[in-house]
């Protein structure tokens, strides 16, 4: 499974690559590429988000992945913060949606809880954990892109748990054969 996992961002947009290799006695994860779609202040709104709009497409294409894992939209103190953030995140939704892409959100406690194991970790926490899982020789910079890395993994390991899930038989769907105690 080849995820593309984006941490948007009004300044800096993060974006990574990852892919599962079942095949292997021990399942890993390989990163494909990271990167960052830096946003200019000069520009006009418009403008970043057709930035934004126009790298993703190319990235998009570019990766041909089987999903698109991007963060769920968090509340903010600052309302025109929050307002700027939620059209960057509408434009990366648009690209994966342009390309008839699957889609998945997290929230932002999901995805650190998944990658670090704590939902509140520090940036950096969240860095060093990527780099170990992806067994990078440095941490991912900037750190958008780690983001996006780890957002791309927690929905690898979501995955991996619900498939996991929905192969134990359980209590009483074995003999009837319902799918009555199969996760969703």
């Amino acid at each position: 499974m080849r995820v593309f996992g984006i941490d948007c961002g009004t300044e800096i947009t993060g974006y990574g690559v990852v892919e599962s290799d079942e095949t292997s006695r021990r399942p890993r994860l390989d990163c494909r590429a990271f990167g960052a779609i830096r946003l200019s202040k000069q520009k006009t709104m418009a403008m970043r988000l057709r930035q934004v709009f126009e790298e993703l497409t190319a990235e998009l294409e570019r990766w041909q992945p089987d999903v698109v894992a991007i963060e769920e939209v968090f509340y903010s103190v600052n309302a025109k913060s929050a307002l700027k953030l939620g059209q960057v995140r509408g434009v990366a939704l648009l690209s994966a949606a342009r390309l008839n892409l699957p889609l998945a959100e997290y929230a932002p406690l999901k995805i650190k809880s998944s990658v670090v194991g704590y939902g509140l970790a520090a940036k950096e926490q969240v860095q060093f954990m990527v780099a170990r899982l992806l067994e990078l020789a440095a941490p991912p910079e900037p750190p958008d892109a780690a983001d996006a890395l780890a957002i791309a993994i927690c929905h690898i390991h979501t995955s991996q748990t619900l498939d996991a899930q929905n192969a134990i038989p359980r209590s009483g769907s074995a003999k009837s054969g319902s799918a009555k105690g199969a996760v969703r």
